[in-house]
């Protein structure tokens, strides 16, 4: 008989909250919660491409291209 009836977890169950209380499990919980839920959010803000700004760099070029352009006009 190698396998796990009902009551084998049952019993189980009963020794660990003997063992450590509610309240630990309690916390373990919620701290386990916690990792899983912020582990679901990064995954989730590596999955969207970072948004790049719409607007050209601004460079030497560029700058002396429109200083030219606003002396002429």
């Amino acid at each position: 008989m190698a396998g796990l009836s009902i009551w084998h977890v049952i019993i189980f169950l009963i020794v660990v909250v003997l063992l450590f209380g509610t309240s630990k499990l309690k916390n373990l919980g919620k701290d386990m919660g916690g990792a899983v839920k912020d582990f679901k959010k990064t995954m989730q803000d590596d999955d969207q491409p970072e948004q790049l700004p719409a607007t050209t760099p601004r460079t030497v070029k560029a700058e002396s291209n429109v200083t030219q352009n606003s002396k002429t006009g």
